[in-house]
């Protein structure tokens, strides 16, 4: 018997800490770089799970991970900012435009 979360998708992303406000939402994250390919992996801990092949140096991993997140959730590059922890593994990343259930949704389909 399958769980209830391999049947809809979207129920699996309920772990993860998403804030909606009236710019848009804001989404922890958990970030590995310097890993073999860029992907969002799923939800760790309640963060969102993401590796980057870019190094911590110089902005770059925060630079692909706005990308990576941009085009997952289908906003532009503008729309999503890192709010907290630019320097640090774990980030807070806001994203303006979007719902939280629509962010959890697109998310679950990005899932590689």
């Amino acid at each position: 018997m399958s769980k209830p979360e391999e049947s809809d998708p979207v129920a699996a992303w309920s772990r993860l800490a998403i804030t909606e406000r009236a710019e848009g939402v804001r989404i922890s994250v958990q970030v590995r770089p310097k890993s073999s390919r860029s992907a969002i992996v799923g939800v760790r801990e309640g963060a969102l799970d993401v590796s980057l092949t870019a190094p911590p140096v110089d902005g770059a991993a925060n630079a692909e991970l706005v990308k990576l997140l941009s085009r997952a959730l289908d906003v532009r590059q503008s729309d999503v900012q890192i709010a907290l922890g630019a320097s640090g593994r774990s980030k807070v990343v806001a994203v303006r435009g979007l719902k939280e259930t629509e962010a959890r949704a697109r998310l679950a389909g990005a899932k590689r």
